[in-house]
């Protein structure tokens, strides 16, 4: 079985449950969860234990599963009315759309707290369960994810230069992408040099992601993406302040040292991430489903 069909999986198999008469709490708070997904940052996680230790493969399902849920709590939450308003998200509506904007904001920070259940419940040492804690709490939090989504909103219609536009996004996507590398070289027991130089190359490839996201959303209709697109007319995004042709250029030569950074490590860990990333690096030619 491949890696992607062990997560997805384990991951449908311990979606929530929940004891409970509210009529739609339970199915609600599994209603992302349960649609199609890239699954792409618990994957990064995966791919680098798979690379060094594969036989720590189980014990490291459900701390790639807390970053999945962490993930799919802030595009719930992204997707509200009071930041980006969309109504389509993994080929399906939105959740404040499907249900109502309460339930989704009560769900997004249902799923946020649970990912820090699942890393603390997680079968692995005290140590290494704290230094995961930390590590997606600190690029998750106000450090990181909430620090880039509090600059995008409040910089709407008032833009900025080009690193500003990159600071705002290393920190809104850039670091999750970059802690899911680190989670996974610290459950593996790779060396703190290691784990940093993984985590470098995340900010990188989460800066390219963005930037295809950029382009995907001026390019292809919602129903290609599988989620809202021509919603950034108002954002500081990469193809608003360079132009179209010129964020290409810039995302094809973000692929470009990417694939050069990956050539640098090791073997295992190269031919491993190469495997997964080769889907990736050029999804803004036309790759719709990423």
């Amino acid at each position: 079985m491949e890696l992607s069909e062990i997560f997805e999986e384990f991951l449908q198999k311990n979606l929530c449950k929940i004891e409970t008469f509210h009529p739609f709490y339970q199915e609600a708070l599994n209603y992302m969860l349960e649609a199609p997904g890239k699954r792409f940052r618990p994957m990064l996680l995966l791919s680098v234990v798979q690379a060094v230790n594969p036989l720590l493969i189980p014990s490291s399902l459900q701390p790639a599963m807390a970053i999945e849920l962490l993930h799919t709590y802030s595009l719930i939450h992204d997707d509200l009315p009071v930041m980006d308003n969309a109504d389509m998200r993994r080929g399906r509506a939105t959740l404040h759309t499907k249900y109502d904007e309460l339930s989704a904001v009560l769900v997004g920070d249902g799923l946020n707290t649970h990912a820090f259940y699942l890393l603390a419940t997680s079968a692995l040492s005290s140590d290494v369960k704290s230094r995961l804690c930390e590590i997606l709490a600190y690029n998750g939090g106000i450090y990181g994810m909430v620090h880039g989504q509090i600059l995008d909103c409040y910089f709407e219609k008032k833009p900025l230069d080009l690193e500003q536009l990159k600071q705002l996004h290393i920190n809104k996507t850039a670091k999750l992408i970059a802690a899911s590398l680190q989670m996974g070289a610290v459950i593996a027991g790779l060396d703190r040099e290691m784990q940093e130089q993984l985590y470098d190359f995340g900010i990188d490839l989460g800066l390219l992601f963005q930037i295809q996201d950029d382009i995907i959303d001026a390019t292809l209709t919602s129903q290609e993406a599988g989620k809202t697109t021509n919603n950034d007319q108002h954002k500081n995004s990469f193809v608003n302040l360079l132009g179209l042709a010129n964020a290409i250029n810039e995302a094809d030569n973000l692929a470009q040292k990417l694939q050069k950074e990956l050539e640098a490590f090791p073997e295992n860990i190269s031919t491993t991430l190469d495997t997964l990333l080769k889907h990736y690096f050029y999804r803004h030619k036309g790759n719709k489903h990423g």
